[in-house]
């Protein structure tokens, strides 16, 4: 079995020890690389290619967010999720406007981390749940005070690709779902985010939640 490989950003070298104990316990993840500060990890992540970057949001010489930024720029096939103390709105909308895959607390129980790298790793997007109520409610504020899209303004087939996506299904996954080929979903992924001018999975991820979709059986 391949594992997934996960590269660690934080400048806690106690916490790093902690979480490459816990990450190397699992059987389908190991960790290969760490650093403690922001450029390095940039740079080392972007030699290494890992599977998954767990990225602080505090760290020395270049924070987490512009590690994010340049990091989802050379090298946008690694997943982003960060990890934080910080529960402050605007420090999370600034990772996953950079292009984090989701994010969470450092006080979160250890299988919800587990849990959150795997869905990264696999195209999907973790919002601490302590968290994604109120970053929702400032989406919802924005989408308010300005104009955008109407869920009408997607076509139908649109609109089934838009959901699936936002449920964290791969590309090959939709196809076989919507009997579509892998470059027919690609289109139809391109055009939707170009008409709700997303760009990444996050975004999709709630706008997803304020249509109410991701409640629905």
């Amino acid at each position: 079995m391949n594992k997934l490989r996960i590269f660690l950003a934080d400048d806690h070298a106690i916490l790093r020890e902690g979480l490459k104990s816990l990450i190397n316990t699992q059987p389908d993840m190991t960790v290969i690389g760490e650093t403690d500060n922001g450029r390095t990890a940039w740079l080392e992540a972007k030699a290494l290619k890992p599977d998954v970057v767990l990225m602080d949001i505090s760290m020395p010489d270049l924070n987490g967010a512009k590690a994010t930024e340049w990091l989802k720029r050379d090298c946008p096939q690694t997943k982003v999720l960060a990890l934080t103390v910080h529960s402050d709105q605007g420090y999370l909308r600034q990772l996953l406007k950079a292009g984090a895959s989701g994010y969470v607390l450092k006080r979160a129980a250890v299988q919800e981390l587990v849990q959150a790298i795997r869905a990264v790793a696999a195209g999907g997007t973790y919002l601490d749940p302590t968290m994604a109520s109120g970053l929702l409610g400032g989406y919802v504020r924005k989408q308010r005070s300005e104009e955008g899209p109407a869920p009408g303004d997607l076509s139908e087939r649109e609109t089934e690709v838009l959901r699936l996506l936002a449920r964290g299904y791969s590309n090959k996954e939709i196809a076989f779902r919507l009997d579509l080929s892998v470059r027919t979903v690609e289109t139809y992924k391109v055009r939707l985010m170009g008409k709700l001018n997303f760009r990444s999975r996050a975004e999709v991820v709630r706008y997803a939640l304020l249509q109410g979709w991701l409640q629905e059986e």
